[in-house]
């Protein structure tokens, strides 16, 4: 079946040359963005129970855009005035230029991943004498913990924001050739809003392995998969799936 509308679980990107206009424009296909889940920030109070002191640590290990945002914001909340020798540790490239918002960029100490987790690790296991904290959801990736634990730095982890499902009731009657989710989360949102949802003739796409696992195990069929080597982004993976679909 060819392929004419897309979902995206995800916000609307804010620049104006993203893939996604891109690929709408190549394939001539309607791409729509909701996401399925939205954060909530917890009060300073909250993250005080869970005995932080901010002055305790001498480097934050930032996995996400939203992590600085509730750092920072809990931070000030706090009264707490985050001191230039404080070292980050950032997943990506785009979550170090992220920090910028909040740093000048040029006079702190950044070490920057790849990618994903596991790209960061090696540098966080150079710094064995420092004492990490990661800000973070009430979701964290399993893997975060495990890798710490055998890096064997001094670490704690912090709930600054929580994941809550978002309300899709709006969605009940609209229909999509293809769904793109890029977390669990995005499929537990799924069956939260629509219990009883069918796959039918609806094309699947997952970005990461574990999002792969969540589909899987509600018994539905992934037809989209990324990243790979050809296909690093979610993107490039549709791209490819629709030249395929739509030519026939």
């Amino acid at each position: 079946m060819k392929v004419k509308t897309i979902l995206v679980s995800q916000p609307e990107p804010k620049v104006e040359n993203s893939p996604y206009f891109d690929l709408q424009d190549r394939q001539k296909v309607k791409i729509d963005f909701r996401p399925f889940i939205h954060v909530e920030g917890v009060t300073a109070k909250q993250v005080r129970l869970q005995k932080v002191d901010f002055s305790s640590y001498t480097a934050i290990i930032m996995t996400s855009r939203n992590a600085i945002d509730h750092f920072f914001r809990v931070a000030e909340e706090m009264r707490f005035k985050v001191p230039d020798s404080m070292k980050y540790f950032c997943q990506s490239e785009a979550v170090a230029f992220y920090l910028q918002k909040y740093v000048v960029y040029r006079k702190r100490k950044i070490y920057v991943g790849k990618r994903n987790f596991q790209d960061l690790s090696p540098l966080i296991k150079k710094y064995k004498d420092e004492k990490f904290l990661l800000p973070s959801s009430d979701k964290l990736k399993p893997i975060v913990p495990i890798m710490l634990d055998e890096i064997g730095v001094k670490w704690k982890q912090a709930v600054f924001y929580n994941t809550v499902i978002s309300d899709l009731s709006d969605l009940a009657d609209v229909y999509y050739d293809i769904l793109v989710f890029f977390s669990p989360s995005g499929i537990d949102s799924l069956f939260h809003n629509f219990p009883n949802f069918k796959q039918n003739d609806t094309r699947i796409a997952v970005f990461g392995n574990t999002t792969v696992k969540a589909v899987e195990n509600k018994g539905l069929r992934v037809d989209i998969s990324a990243p790979t080597t050809e296909m690093p982004s979610m993107t490039m993976a549709l791209n490819k799936y629709i030249q395929n679909v739509n030519k026939k």
